[in-house]
C-alpha cells in the first residue's frame, strides 16, 4: 500500500497512515468476498489500486467533497464512492445499485471502516429518485457504470441540486458519446462544464471525467423507465 500512498500524490492527495489502512482493508474484503460473488475481474494488488482506488481519487481533481453530498449511481463493488469516502471523510455519501448482494457487500464494508454519513441503498436510479428528498437533493451524483452518457445523464442529473454536478466517469476516447449526449444533457438541465483526462499512475490507463454542471430544474418527467431510457435514449 506504499505504493497507493506515493501514487496518490501525483494527484495533489496526502493519504495518512490510517487512510492507508483503511483501503488495505476494504481491498482484503473485496479479495475474499470476491471468491463468493462476481465483485470485480481485478484482484491483483497493484491493479486494484491503480484501476479502482487511484480511478476513483481522480474525481477530487474536478471536485471539492469536503461536507458536500454525493449519490454513487450504480456503484457495484463501491467504486467511486467508499474510496472518496475513505479520503475524505466529511462526505455524505449515497451508495445506490440495484443487486441486493452487492449492497449487502457495502453494507459490511461501511461498517467495517466505521463510516458514519453513508446510506447504501438497493434500487433502481429512476426509481429511487422518486423518494421523497431524493430528487435534487444532492450536491454532487456520478457513475462509473457501463452505459453510454445520454442515458447515465437522464439517471444521474435529476438527483443533483441547481449549482451541483454530474461526475461522469469516461474513456479518453469519449468525443463521439459526448457529443451525442449534449442536446440530451441541456434538455435534463445540465451543462458540459469541462472535460479533465488523466493516466492512471503506474499504467497506460487514460481515462476521462467529464463535470456536468446543473444549472436548472430537470422536468419531472425525467428519468423515464428504463426499459424506455434505452429503447429511446434522449438524442
Amino acid at each position: 500500500m506504499n505504493t497507493l500512498k506515493q501514487s496518490a500524490k501525483s494527484f495533489g492527495l496526502a493519504l495518512s497512515d490510517q487512510q492507508i489502512e483503511q483501503f488495505e482493508t476494504y481491498r482484503n474484503i473485496l479479495v475474499q468476498r470476491n471468491k463468493e460473488m462476481n465483485l470485480t475481474a481485478i484482484t491483483e494488488q497493484n491493479e486494484v489500486e491503480a484501476r479502482h482506488f487511484l480511478d476513483s481519487l481522480a474525481l477530487l481533481q474536478v471536485a471539492d467533497l469536503k461536507e458536500k453530498s454525493l449519490i454513487d449511481i450504480g456503484t457495484g463493488a463501491g467504486f467511486p464512492g467508499i474510496p472518496l469516502k475513505i479520503a475524505e471523510p466529511s462526505l455524505e455519501l449515497t451508495l445506490l445499485d440495484s443487486l441486493a448482494k452487492r449492497v449487502d457487500f457495502l453494507a459490511e464494508v461501511c461498517e467495517e471502516l466505521q463510516f458514519e454519513q453513508v446510506h447504501c441503498i438497493h434500487a433502481r436510479a429512476e426509481e429511487w429518485v422518486t423518494k421523497a428528498g431524493a430528487r435534487e437533493t444532492y450536491d454532487y451524483a456520478t457513475s462509473r457504470a457501463v452505459a453510454r452518457l445520454n442515458i447515465l445523464a437522464e439517471l444521474a442529473l435529476p438527483y443533483v441540486k441547481i449549482g451541483g454536478a454530474f461526475l461522469a466517469m469516461k474513456t479518453s476516447h469519449a468525443e463521439e458519446e459526448i457529443e451525442e449526449a449534449r442536446t440530451a444533457i441541456t434538455l435534463l438541465g445540465g451543462e458540459i462544464q469541462r472535460e479533465y483526462d488523466y493516466t492512471l499512475p503506474n499504467t497506460d490507463a487514460t481515462h476521462r471525467i467529464v463535470v456536468i454542471r446543473k444549472i436548472a430544474d430537470t422536468p419531472e418527467r425525467y428519468p423515464r423507465r428504463f426499459a424506455r431510457i434505452q429503447k429511446q435514449p434522449l438524442l
